[in-house]
């Protein structure tokens, strides 16, 4: 069966179109060695909707002006977009008010941002940080470094055999010299969902602050920050179908308030001489200098866009991807299936035979698929789970069965290369 042949079978009986969807991606009409397109890295970067490109060059052919700052109408009109923005972050987050939302260039520069500010201001020698073993190396490192500074101490939650945390474990770590928890609601290498509500719940009992990694969770499930508790959460716009260069973190506005500036610079100061300064209130605070005006707002578009949809759809759209993923590649001789607990978002990590994932993502790219291979920014884990790499596919609304289909298919071919 060719490749045309396999794209034009009946998409699977579901309440849920993603042929349709598709036509709001214009990328994914590209051509890749002749073939379409099938991307599987969406765990790595979400495509873009006509909206949200069309919404960037809106901004510079039409409104571009600096924010904050300006009294004449272009200037006030392009503020009063960017603002609308977190609005729409807080609503969509469920965060108490808009003054809770900061931005970022990224998901990775918001934990820095927690990591220099309010870790440098409470974190002490002696202190215990509790860091769980399926972190992005975003969320390590950033602590590693100001561990070398301070001289507290890192702890990781392990992990069982199937890729979920050891709760039992992280109930014994959590003691009265722990103050800070950073937990990864899904993780980014091998798709398992933390339980983050009674994680957080188990912290705050200690008097331990939460930091959730919401990178890959925001794009699959509700996120609800008042209910779920924790005092900062971070994610980035280009894991929902919004630009890159823009990130969120979400903070309790009295811990924000505490908090001394990450950097200075214009726009985050209420006075400035030559004998000091004072600094603005958060959000403002953290925002030094011009931001990323056109990439926020488009970026309040893409949220928009995604939420005109139902969410139960989605994940029951995704989570029908997930279980036809996984027995089409259970099927596949030599497919090894790498963690994903027994609650999994729509990512998975395998590894085929003795065939490096390098190769294998090589070999299916010749027939327009796209997947990602490698450690995927967190080597813990996969040491954790013996091995040194994965071939990853990521799965989003937009695909299909059709697709997957094509990827079991290149995965055969694979295998006929090395035979």
């Amino acid at each position: 069966m060719t490749t045309e042949d396999i794209l034009k079978l009946e998409e699977k009986v579901l309440p849920w179109d993603a042929y349709h969807i598709r036509k709001d991606f214009p990328i994914l009409t590209r051509q890749m060695n002749g073939v379409p397109l099938v991307y599987l890295d969406n765990a790595a970067t979400t495509q873009k909707p006509m909206c949200v490109i069309d919404r960037l060059l809106q901004y510079y052919t039409q409104e571009n002006a600096n924010v904050h700052r300006g009294v004449y109408a272009m200037a006030e009109e392009a503020t009063a977009h960017f603002e609308e923005v977190r609005k729409i972050v807080k609503n969509f987050i469920h965060a108490k008010n808009k003054n809770e939302i900061i931005f970022t260039k990224g998901a990775t520069e918001a934990i820095n941002l927690v990591a220099s500010s309010y870790g440098r201001m409470h974190l002490k020698a002696g202190d215990e940080i509790i860091l769980s073993g399926l972190e992005h190396h975003a969320n390590i490192v950033p602590w590693q470094i100001l561990a070398q500074e301070k001289n507290f101490k890192i702890h990781f939650i392990p992990l069982l055999e199937n890729g979920d945390l050891d709760l039992n474990i992280y109930r014994d770590l959590l003691n009265r010299k722990t103050r800070f928890v950073g937990l990864t609601h899904v993780s980014n290498a091998i798709g398992t969902i933390n339980p983050v509500r009674e994680m957080t719940h188990l912290a705050h009992q200690c008097g331990a602050i939460v930091l959730v990694d919401a990178c890959q969770s925001v794009v699959h499930m509700p996120i609800q920050v008042q209910e779920m508790d924790c005092d900062f959460l971070v994610f980035s716009s280009h894991k929902i179908y919004g630009p890159t260069g823009v990130g969120v973190l979400y903070g309790k506005e009295a811990l924000l308030e505490s908090m001394p500036p990450y950097q200075g610079g214009g726009d985050m100061i209420t006075r400035v001489n030559f004998e000091g300064s004072e600094f603005a209130a958060p959000p403002f605070r953290f925002e030094a200098g011009t931001p990323n005006i056109a990439d926020v707002i488009a970026f309040g578009v893409a949220l928009q866009y995604f939420k005109a949809f139902s969410f139960d759809t989605i994940i029951s759209y995704e989570q029908e991807l997930l279980e036809y993923a996984l027995q089409g590649l259970r099927e596949i001789s030599g497919v090894s299936i790498i963690g994903g607990g027994h609650v999994q978002a729509p990512i998975i990590s395998f590894t085929l035979d003795k065939i490096h994932p390098h190769d294998v993502a090589t070999i299916i790219s010749e027939s327009g698929i796209a997947a990602r291979a490698g450690h995927h920014c967190a080597m813990p884990t996969l040491q954790a789970l013996g091995v040194p790499a994965t071939t990853r596919i990521s799965m989003s609304y937009y695909n299909t069965f059709a697709e997957l289909d094509l990827l079991f298919n290149a995965l055969h071919m694979v295998k006929k290369v090395f035979e």
